[in-house]
């Protein structure tokens, strides 16, 4: 178990989707392991194998003091209820952006034994949810915003101190038009 080094936006890891975990092995949990390790020492609500430069469909998260993991989630939503807050990328250090996502989700998958799990979130949790999940499919939050927001965002980014030459990539989520469902005010990391 160790923290690992966060890609960061630029790196073609995360655009690019990533695949099913097929083996519940030692090597999945330590993989497990070094993400939460990771978030934690970043002080974030979430983060993806991708964001760690693993190709894996597992994210863990940090949640009002709840932590876990999922390993192949599959989202629904319960309902079109939905929610605008600031939302931010643990891979897009520093920079904080008005994002609608739904309000509720209901996310199943399994843990790293292989055993099913279902997570049933609203608010702060369905956002990080649907956050992470995105990841998974090499899209990130910012392809969430409109042409605007993203103009500005994209600007901010090329103004950060981390960030490098790297072309900007925009992708569509597979969740549906205008993100994932169902984030709830407060910032995600």
């Amino acid at each position: 178990m160790s923290v690992t080094p966060i890609r960061l936006f630029g790196d073609p890891v995360l655009r690019t989707p990533a695949d099913p975990v097929v083996d519940f092995d030692k090597e999945l949990r330590t993989l497990v392991a070094d993400l939460t390790d990771t978030l934690l020492d970043a002080a974030g609500a979430g983060l993806a194998a991708p964001q760690i430069g693993v190709g894996l469909r597992v994210f863990v998260f940090d949640v009002d003091d709840v932590v876990g993991h999922l390993v192949n989630p599959v989202l629904s939503f319960p309902d079109e209820d939905e929610q605008d807050g600031q939302e931010g990328c643990l891979s897009i250090p520093g920079l904080y952006y008005d994002t609608k996502r739904r309000l509720n989700v209901v996310a199943k998958g399994f843990n790293e034994y292989g055993d099913p799990v279902q997570i049933v979130g609203a608010g702060t949790m369905a956002r990080c949810v649907q956050h992470e999940t995105d990841h998974l499919d090499g899209v990130l939050f910012l392809d969430r915003l409109d042409a605007a927001a993203r103009k500005v965002a994209m600007k901010e980014i090329r103004a950060a101190e981390w960030y490098g030459d790297k072309p900007p990539v925009v992708k569509l989520s597979p969740h549906g038009p205008g993100g994932l469902p169902g984030l709830t005010p407060g910032r995600l990391r």
